[in-house]
């Protein structure tokens, strides 16, 4: 593990955003491309932007903010961050998911992480929300290389539920309450940044992955290994059928996101009031 990233200097940070008056947070957020809108909905106490931060990265990403925002939703304290970091960006894994670390340690004892994804399965269509149930990752590197701190968790953590099954239950009846549609499905997470090639989709339909993305599989997979559950949901941006493949912007993912997260603002709503029942 790169010692910049380490478990002291994630205390440090820690001990940084204490003194800023960040206390006993409960739940973390992790809003990915254009799904910033949820923090209107938030009742901000503390803002404080990544590049103030010890230790966290500064998006690079449009639209990506880059805020840590310390929040409320009825009684509950939530940690927000309002945009991610990723590899494609030049940043290492332990920089892309040290912020996770230092949540974890700041208290919260659930994340939700969203992202914008591909949809590679036909019976998606963009605009739709993907709940994960699982991923495949096809990084080139992996968060937990180098030597392992046991404060953070072992060496080898299992992985064979990699998104909690009382949060994925809690989202899938949060979901059916308010009426809204939600697939369940397999994540492949890329390097990127381009998009891929007709080719590699059918290739990531082969190995079964519903929707492709850029994110998410490191957050995860950190959660994983310090014991904490996390779940996470894409929102559709595009349709990935190579036999009807049309050249895509990212102004229209976007633009899409940006419709999709009404829906996905309703949802993490009615999931954080139905927590504490």
């Amino acid at each position: 593990m790169d010692n910049k990233f380490n478990y002291d200097a994630a205390i440090e940070t820690v001990a940084f955003l204490k003194d800023k008056g960040i206390k006993d947070p409960e739940v973390g957020l992790v809003l990915g491309t254009g799904l910033s809108g949820l923090t209107k909905e938030l009742q901000t106490l503390i803002e404080i932007d990544y590049e103030d931060i010890p230790g966290f990265p500064v998006s690079t990403v449009e639209s990506h903010k880059g805020k840590l925002l310390f929040s409320k939703i009825g009684d509950v304290k939530i940690l927000a961050m309002q945009g991610r970091f990723h590899h494609y960006e030049g940043y290492s894994m332990q920089q892309i998911t040290f912020p996770i670390r230092v949540m974890k340690l700041l208290g919260i004892k659930k994340l939700f992480l969203s992202n914008a994804a591909g949809a590679l399965n036909k019976e998606y269509a963009k605009g739709e929300l993907m709940m994960l149930d699982d991923h495949i990752n096809l990084l080139p590197s992996n968060p937990l290389t180098g030597v392992n701190d046991e404060r953070f968790g072992p060496r080898f953590p299992d992985m064979s539920q990699p998104y909690s099954k009382e949060l994925n239950e809690l989202i899938r009846r949060s979901a059916k309450e308010i009426g809204l549609k939600l697939h369940e499905g397999v994540y492949a997470v890329v390097a990127g940044p381009n998009l891929e090639t007709r080719a590699e989709y059918r290739f990531l339909s082969v190995i079964g992955a519903d929707v492709i993305g850029m994110s998410t599989v490191p957050e995860a997979i950190v959660c994983n290994h310090m014991n904490l559950p996390c779940a996470a949901i894409s929102v559709l941006t595009d349709e990935c059928d190579p036999d009807n493949l049309h050249p895509i912007d990212i102004s229209e993912i976007l633009a899409i996101a940006a419709k999709a997260e009404k829906g996905l603002t309703r949802l993490m709503i009615k999931v954080i009031s139905n927590l504490n029942k």
